[in-house]
């Protein structure tokens, strides 16, 4: 097939949708004709040179996108420009692509300029637009304004013309879990089909657990922020004081840590509890490698792309039943725990690790569950061969048409 990749940064030397995106065009390449469509950033390795297989078409992102990172990564600025070379491009370019695709941005809120074209299109994986829980906003402290933004997509879903059109024109939608194809509801989509966005290279060496009776070592990992569910495992350890051999490890950075040493110290299970900070890549993955279950609660994640990073060294996973993690996780890797209200929550999970404390033989089918599933389908040319089946199944069924 000849495919047209579109994503508004592509670039294996940077971080984020940029680097993902990488991967995907990396994988892809090796299955079929493809053209990517991409910005560059001047001061990185060109995107030709990165991906010498590929035909890459490029302009150069503007200076002053390029200003604040942070807004930069939210709002995309740039993105507009973007589409507006995109499509004066496929208009240049009439009827060399069986199927164009526009991988990222995944936040659910840019129009595609595919839809002016008769080409075949797949927008997506669209991942984002969960809300924090009602109950666990108290804790959860104020968002920033361009969080707060997110708060107008369902109106644009019901309202923007463009953004409308761009859906429903296209012959397929991805969605980072199930959940999103609720979040677009109010759009008449022709087919919708989940993908994460995210995968791995290989498998980590395998690790022989052998239970050490009473200790259960749990591990943490993620950025310092409420929905992450730090405080929620520091309050489950709370519930297990009969079992002072569970542990909990943490890695990651922000202002969630500081509230979770003092939840640990006020429940007094400090002594059970290390935190980290943010620590080098080689040093998260010796705690993958040294701990026995990886308790990641978090309420609000679209995706958890960190879930297969655990997985795949074969740890069992305590998760929340929302997002991402209700659809990457099932009953032969983990346990995942209705998102309730912190008090109930927290009991819940400590359940779970009472489970898993008491039923060591389960805790290792389940670690080999998780090693498992990511080995059949986390594997990057494992998902590039499935993105390319439905690519095929959307030429096949147009042509037919």
């Amino acid at each position: 097939m000849n495919v047209l990749l579109a994503a508004p940064n592509i670039d294996g030397t940077d971080v984020g949708e940029a680097y993902v995106a990488f991967k995907w065009v990396e994988a892809l390449a090796k299955l079929c004709n493809l053209t990517v469509a991409s910005l560059e950033r001047p001061d990185r390795t060109p995107l030709a040179l990165q991906l010498p297989n590929v035909r890459v078409i490029s302009w150069s992102e503007p200076a002053w996108a390029r200003k604040h990172e942070r807004l930069n990564a939210m709002l995309k600025p740039a993105f507009p420009l973007f589409a507006k070379h995109l499509r004066q491009f496929v208009q240049n370019n009439p009827n060399q692509f069986d199927l164009a695709h526009m991988l990222m941005p995944q936040a659910a809120r840019y129009s595609c300029p595919f839809r002016h074209f008769d080409t075949p299109y797949v927008i997506g994986p669209l991942g984002g637009a969960l809300t924090t829980p009602s109950e666990f906003e108290p804790e959860a402290g104020a968002a920033p304004l361009f969080t707060r933004l997110r708060q107008l997509d369902g109106w644009r879903f019901r309202n923007d013309p463009w953004l409308r059109a761009s859906y429903i024109k296209a012959d397929m939608i991805l969605g980072v879990a199930p959940y999103m194809q609720q979040i677009l509801s109010d759009i008449p989509i022709k087919r919708f089909e989940p993908v994460l966005e995210l995968g791995i290279e290989a498998l980590a060496p395998h690790v022989n657990r052998v239970p050490e009776p009473g200790k259960l070592r749990l591990l943490h990992v993620g950025r310092g922020v409420r929905t992450k569910g730090l405080r929620d495992v520091v309050r489950a350890l709370g519930h297990l004081k009969d079992l002072p051999g569970v542990t909990l490890t943490s890695a990651g950075d922000g202002e969630e840590i500081a509230l979770a040493k003092a939840e640990a110290d006020r429940l007094g299970v400090a002594d059970r509890c290390r935190f980290l900070g943010r620590i080098p890549r080689q040093d998260v993955e010796a705690l993958y490698h040294e701990n026995d279950v990886f308790a990641f609660p978090s309420f609000r994640e679209p995706a958890g792309g960190v879930l297969y990073e655990a997985m795949r060294w074969g740890l069992p996973v305590v998760t929340a039943s929302r997002g991402g993690p209700e659809w990457i996780i099932d009953d032969s890797c983990g346990i995942r725990i209705p998102v309730t209200n912190p008090k109930q929550y927290a009991v819940d999970i400590a359940d779970a690790v009472r489970t898993l404390h008491d039923q060591p033989s389960h805790r290792m089918a389940l670690g080999q569950g998780a090693r498992a599933k990511v080995e059949r389908e986390g594997l990057w040319h494992i998902k590039a061969e499935q993105l390319l089946a439905l690519y095929h199944d959307i030429f096949e069924q147009r042509n037919a048409a």
